[in-house]
């Protein structure tokens, strides 16, 4: 911040407020936080001292008059000067004793947050000691009539410096012109000056008392921010560097009664339900008011956790579709991360019940995670598997496997497309149910396939059958018809040897009966003397017995010949 804010103000119904500006400037602030607040009378330099602290020579607005400058309470948040990871938090609150406000309990009010919100307080007063500055006291012992500790009636004496600030006196313009035979001339009784130191010891954890010498000349004091170095008191710039060098080493971080650390977000939250209790006539149980803290970042905690689980998965789902380890190893990294988110924030969740209510909406956001890891695996495989079977798909629109031996082209094509989507990477979780579910809708074309195919096949078969019953009809035929002619054959065989027997039978009785008459002839003749002629005949007769052999042989060769031609 360049600059101080309103942290609580005054509405105009007269009732403290928060900013909710202020608010989201806190709910940025994720260190914990040293809160350093000053209270004290009107026009005593309170702003000059957290101007100090601050580092600057101006911001907070200082008074010049007699009338309060600062109204409510205004917060200035700086990184811290000597802790590393720490924010300085300053609180300038709104002068003390102003008789104009009208509420006489408005200082007390601002006195009691200055209180509740603070990690060091300090009490700003001026002059010397004495009855005014024990006066000033008086808000210390009002506490106990706006803070309480628990709802019962318990002694809290105790129990307060477990919940209060540091304390730090801070004496402005210090003198001891009152101090008569070594003692203060207070003017009150003993017990009215021992009330406020009693209730400081009781209620403050530790005390440290600074004073501060006049910072200048008189003439000077009202434009203190505008002076140079050399125009302040040595002795005031030395007590003010010792001032600011104490409230840094030994300013501690806030924190709760159970050493819960308090960041910016969480002092705002504390900021608005105390003023809220305090506007509504409420006394601030501060027990109550953590209980109530811790329900509202408890809650905040468990969001937190989940945004960190789901931001990290988020990241990861743009590499889905991705293997179940793969997902179950960065969903276990997240659910520690996110755990420890929820540690770190979360404050008296002694049964675990934030952390079981993490638990659960890790578990919801997982199992929904894991279903978008599938159906991103489903839709990567259905495409890979579209893809793959375009050109099956052309076929079947084509009728490229309505025919005979379909079914096995089809299953081929098949087979080819499992083994390359079988192959393909990245396919996630779903690559064997996608497939499953790809073969079950490829089963119906299949088996309309199949069928067709059987169908095909019969009648192909009767179609052969018919074509080879045809074929062995007309072998049948033509061996029926060859036997026929074969029969045939040896028939006109028979026939002819029949005949060419009966000729030769006839031919022999000619030839006998030729003979015969010649053997009678040539007998006569011998009978007769005729000796030559019967030579000659006898030459004749050898002669007839050639030719009539030769014409036999003849007629035989006639025959085989005339036989083979008809096979």
């Amino acid at each position: 911040m360049d600059k101080p804010v309103c942290l609580i103000d005054t509405a105009s119904d007269g009732k403290l407020c928060v900013q909710q500006s202020a608010l989201q400037v806190l709910e940025q602030v994720q260190q914990p936080v040293v809160v350093v607040a000053v209270v004290g009378l009107y026009r005593t330099g309170k702003s000059y001292l957290m101007n100090r602290l601050a580092g600057k020579q101006t911001g907070f607005a200082l008074g010049s008059t007699i009338e309060s400058k600062t109204k409510g309470i205004w917060m200035w948040c700086l990184p811290h000067p000597t802790k590393a990871g720490t924010t300085l938090v300053l609180l300038d609150t709104e002068g003390l004793g102003d008789v104009d406000k009208g509420d006489s309990k408005h200082d007390t009010k601002i006195f009691s947050l200055s209180v509740l919100l603070s990690s060091t307080l300090v009490l700003n007063s001026q002059g010397t000691i004495d009855n005014r500055a024990i006066e000033e006291l008086q808000y210390v012992t009002e506490l106990t009539e706006y803070i309480k500790i628990k709802s019962s009636d318990e002694d809290e004496d105790d129990e307060f410096v477990k919940f209060f600030p540091s304390f730090i006196w801070a004496v402005r313009d210090f003198t001891l012109e009152q101090k008569i035979k070594g003692k203060y001339q207070l003017g009150i009784t003993v017990n009215e000056f021992n009330l406020p130191r009693q209730c400081i010891r009781n209620y403050f954890p530790s005390r440290k008392c600074f004073t501060f010498p006049f910072p200048t000349a008189p003439e000077n004091v009202s434009h203190l921010e505008s002076l140079d170095p050399v125009d302040l008191s040595p002795d005031f710039q030395e007590v003010t560097q010792r001032f600011c060098k104490f409230v840094f080493d030994k300013s501690e971080v806030k924190k709760l009664k159970d050493g819960y650390t308090v960041t910016g977000r969480v002092l705002g939250q504390f900021a608005k339900t105390y003023v809220d209790m305090i506007s509504s006539g409420e006394v601030p149980f501060l027990e109550n008011a953590v209980m109530a803290m811790a329900l509202i970042e408890n809650e905040a905690a468990v969001k937190e956790g989940l945004e960190v689980y789901q931001s990290g998965m988020e990241k990861l789902k743009t590499s889905f579709p991705l293997e179940l380890k793969e997902v179950s190893s960065e969903h276990q990294y997240l659910s520690r991360t996110a755990t420890q988110a929820l540690m770190k924030r979360s404050f008296k969740d002694s049964e675990g019940t934030y952390l079981k209510s993490l638990e659960e909406g890790i578990n919801k956001l997982f199992h929904g995670y894991l279903y978008q890891n599938e159906e991103a695996s489903r839709k990567r495989c259905e495409n890979i598997l579209s893809s793959l079977s375009g050109t099956m798909t052309e076929k079947l629109k084509k009728g490229s496997y309505a025919i005979p031996g379909g079914y096995v082209l089809f299953s081929q094509d098949l087979e080819d497309i499992v083994k390359k989507y079988k192959i393909q990477a990245n396919k996630g979780v779903k690559v064997e149910d996608t497939l499953e579910e790809f073969l079950k809708q490829k089963s119906v074309e299949s088996n309309a396939i199949l069928q067709a195919d059987n169908k095909l096949t019969e009648k192909e078969k009767k179609i052969m059958g018919e074509k080879i019953n045809t074929k062995e009809q007309k072998q049948r035929q033509l061996e029926e018809k060859m036997e026929a002619e074969r029969r045939s054959i040896e028939e006109r065989m028979r026939q002819m040897r029949e005949k060419m027997d009966e000729e030769m039978r006839l031919q022999r009785e000619e030839a006998e009966h030729a003979m015969d008459s010649k053997l009678r002839e040539q007998a006569a003749l011998l009978d007769k003397g005729f000796q030559e002629k019967a030579d000659r005949m006898s030459e004749e007769m050898e002669d007839f017995r050639r030719k009539n052999k030769n014409h036999q042989i003849l007629q035989i060769q006639h025959m085989a010949s005339a036989g083979l031609h008809t096979l």
